[in-house]
């Protein structure tokens, strides 16, 4: 079965929305978003990749991790996460930061809303709305392969599912 990407960017509400389905139940979806182990086989467009050094998924935790490319790491990032509804919601503060956690002053930053949702067939649709303070950050966002790269992991997720259904 086939699940569509859906990615609009409404510039003027320095808005991006993305939604996708996957053929899984919530539970192993919400699983692979919010577990590091999970996390570190699916984000990232190849050959990159993501490599966590912390998680810590709960209200004021941190998730810090590192896009890490065949020529080792090309930067860092971190969540900040502000609310959680355990297999239905999170959202989190999101900003380049240095290997420490630190935010890098002046970078892009976004809010993001991570939901999910039971439909059909025991599967689960994930809508994730990330919306920014400024002109330039969605645009960079919304220009520059975020659309891309993000289909590709999503990607990657429904590989993991599909391989990882006896181990979830």
């Amino acid at each position: 079965m086939t699940n569509s990407f859906v990615f609009e960017a409404d510039m003027a509400a320095k808005k991006i929305y993305m939604s996708r389905e996957f053929n899984a139940p919530i539970e192993k979806v919400w699983r692979a978003f919010t577990e590091a182990d999970l996390l570190d086989k699916w984000v990232g467009p190849k050959p990159y990749k993501i490599t966590t050094k912390i998680m810590e998924f709960k209200v004021g935790g941190i998730w810090l991790y590192a896009m890490v490319g065949p020529d080792g790491p090309v930067g860092w990032s971190r969540a900040e996460f502000t609310a959680i509804e355990n297999g239905s919601y999170f959202y989190s503060i999101n900003m380049f930061s240095d290997e420490n956690g630190s935010t890098v002053e002046g970078a892009p930053s976004s809010v993001t809303e991570t939901k999910f949702s039971s439909i059909e067939g025991n599967r689960t649709k994930v809508e994730v709305v990330k919306a920014f303070t400024h002109e330039a950050t969605i645009k960079m966002f919304a220009e520059g392969g975020f659309k891309e790269g993000s289909a590709m992991g999503y990607n990657q997720l429904d590989e993991l599912l599909a391989a990882e259904e006896a181990k979830f």
